[in-house]
């Protein structure tokens, strides 16, 4: 395989290595600098009279950048705008976004990165990944192996068949920006190295009717195909994938509900796999309820816990408090009895239509037999009349499914409620914060899934908490690869979480229950620590560091110029 460049360390330097000449330097975003090259660097590359007389070094870019950036006239062409730049020279974009990610990172990832998938065939420019689609499964091997990384040059795979996408559903062939987007973060918080990454999309069709109706649609043109032919072609890309990338952990992304829980349980005790909507979810929610029952002062184990919306994420969430639980010592069917699970027809009961992953939050018709039900089934007011819960989480895409009358009930029973409403984007929040907070006369603890600005109530000042998975999935990413984990174990995901929350503000009155965004990449070396030494600790590590913290600090990738060497070929 012929190499343009290559880094390589050298006492302690990163070295660029480039054998590319002219035009080819600056096409290239990994080694195209542009007017940062030196006079010298120029002379050597063959591109003197391909660039402004004028060296500018890396904040003079930046300071241009930003510019251009708020002149933009919307989210939309902002992403746009980051985009290309990303297409042109990729240091420089990662560079600009780690010193503005708490204002871009609601940019390049949730919730706008939402409308540049829905007009991903619209907007497209330069393709970035790999393309993969279920009518040429004999392409697989080679549709990977043309992205040109060896063996050892991957690290890490992020892959989705874009059926949940976000919060707008099934968006076929578009969902390839999801995994460029959450790679951008794997890379802007945890420092994992751009040119170590490798973002597909499995396209097994859409139904999304406007899409196949959409003349520049640019994915298969049929339904999604589904069954046995659809578990072979996962099965066949997981393969293909560990075989040509054999250290590489494989990210699963926005998968629907029916399949996501069912493949990672398929391969997550055989390969090195790990689901965001699920894991991630679950970890972020995870450490702000631990942050939440510290301020509460009621321990986890007496807290009574609804979950409204027991789909992927919701179940997910459930799981890994249980396991909280089980380590406080219950056994696992005492801790799931702190739990009542709401699905689409309400309160999940034995007997009722569920999903085979949501049984064991099922509750028994002895359970509920003096409640009043309703259409059917117990919907949320029954529950929290029934229940009276310490915590109330929502992943229902529900919009106001968390009314004053619940809320203020809910409030009556309790000191300090805990309130999350997670659902993205706000237009589906259950509740907004600052209600919340005037329902509860300023007593409950809040996380959301969207980012609010501060709320002032009584003269107090609120930070409203973002579960965003970016404060967890990027650290266990550095992590796995900083010990080369073999697996993703549930404890791993459990260090990442009490790593989070032990990173989490003071309990001062008003404070956030997590971390803010601005603090990412700090968080995300705390998690990878947590992680690492957690893999070493159940023996799924197949490097031993003998200085952890160093380890991860040596990992974690800075957007800087690295020194350049012109040479002949690599």
């Amino acid at each position: 395989m012929v190499r343009d460049y290559e880094y390589v360390q050298r006492d302690g330097k990163e070295i660029m290595r480039i054998a590319a000449r002219g035009r080819d330097v600056l096409t290239h975003p990994m080694i195209n600098f542009g007017t940062a090259y030196t006079h010298e660097q120029r002379r050597a590359l063959g591109i003197s009279g391909l660039l402004p007389s004028g060296v500018m070094s890396v904040y003079e870019q930046i300071k241009r950048l930003y510019r251009q950036y708020l002149a933009e006239p919307s989210d939309l062409a902002r992403f746009v705008f980051l985009s290309g730049l990303q297409d042109r020279n990729e240091i420089l974009f990662y560079r600009l976004l780690s010193e503005h990610i708490e204002e871009m990172l609601p940019i390049i990832y949730t919730p706008t990165i939402g409308r540049a998938i829905q007009e991903y065939s619209h907007l497209y420019q330069r393709p970035r990944g790999v393309f993969i689609d279920i009518d040429h499964p004999e392409m697989m091997e080679q549709s990977l192996l043309d992205y040109g990384r060896s063996p050892d040059d991957v690290d890490l795979i992020v892959v989705t068949d874009s059926e949940g996408i976000l919060g707008i559903g099934d968006q076929g062939v578009g969902g390839v920006a999801i995994t460029v987007g959450k790679l951008s973060v794997y890379t802007a918080a945890a420092g994992i190295h751009p040119g170590r990454a490798l973002p597909v999309v499995l396209d097994t069709g859409t139904d999304n009717l406007q899409l196949l109706n959409d003349e520049g649609y640019l994915g298969v043109r049929h339904s999604r195909v589904r069954g046995e032919r659809y578990d072979e072609f996962i099965d066949n890309f997981t393969t293909t994938a560990h075989r040509i990338f054999p250290h590489a952990m494989v990210h699963w992304e926005d998968f629907g509900p029916a399949n996501a829980h069912r493949i990672l349980a398929r391969y997550r005790d055989e390969l090195c796999t790990f689901n965001d909507d699920i894991q991630g979810t679950a970890a972020v929610v995870a450490a702000a309820a631990l942050s939440a029952v510290r301020r509460s002062g009621v321990p986890l184990r007496d807290q009574r816990i609804v979950i409204y919306g027991a789909g992927t994420a919701g179940v997910g969430i459930s799981d890994l408090l249980v396991q909280l639980l089980t380590d406080e010592g219950l056994t696992p069917q005492q801790a799931r009895a702190h739990f009542w699970a709401l699905g689409s027809r309400g309160l999940i009961v034995e007997g009722s239509r569920m999903r085979d992953f949501q049984q064991p939050y099922a509750r028994s018709q002895a359970d509920v037999a003096d409640w009043e039900a309703a259409n059917g089934g117990f919907g949320l007011a029954e529950v929290v009349r029934r229940v009276h819960p310490t915590m109330l989480i929502g992943c229902s895409a529900q919009s106001g499914a968390f009314t004053e009358p619940i809320i203020t009930q809910m409030a009556s029973y309790q000191d300090r409620p805990i309130i999350m409403p997670l659902s993205n984007p706000t237009s589906k929040a259950e509740a907004l914060p600052g209600d919340v907070l005037d329902w509860t006369d300023g007593k409950a603890l809040i996380a959301t899934g969207s980012p609010f600005a501060p709320l002032d109530h009584h003269g107090v000042r609120y930070l409203v908490a973002q579960a965003n998975n970016a404060l967890v999935f990027p650290g266990i990413g550095l992590g796995v690869i900083t010990s080369r984990a073999t697996r993703v174990s549930e404890r791993m995901i459990l260090a990442a979480a009490k790593a989070v929350a032990a990173a989490s503000p003071s309990d001062a009155p008003g404070a956030s229950l997590l971390p803010s965004v601005s603090e990412l990449r700090s968080v995300s070396a705390q998690v990878g620590l947590a992680v690492a030494r957690q893999a070493v600790a159940e023996g799924l590590a197949e490097v031993i560091p003998e200085d952890d913290v160093q380890a991860i600090s040596d990992q974690m990738w800075r957007p800087e110029y690295p020194e350049v060497e012109a040479v002949e070929s690599l």
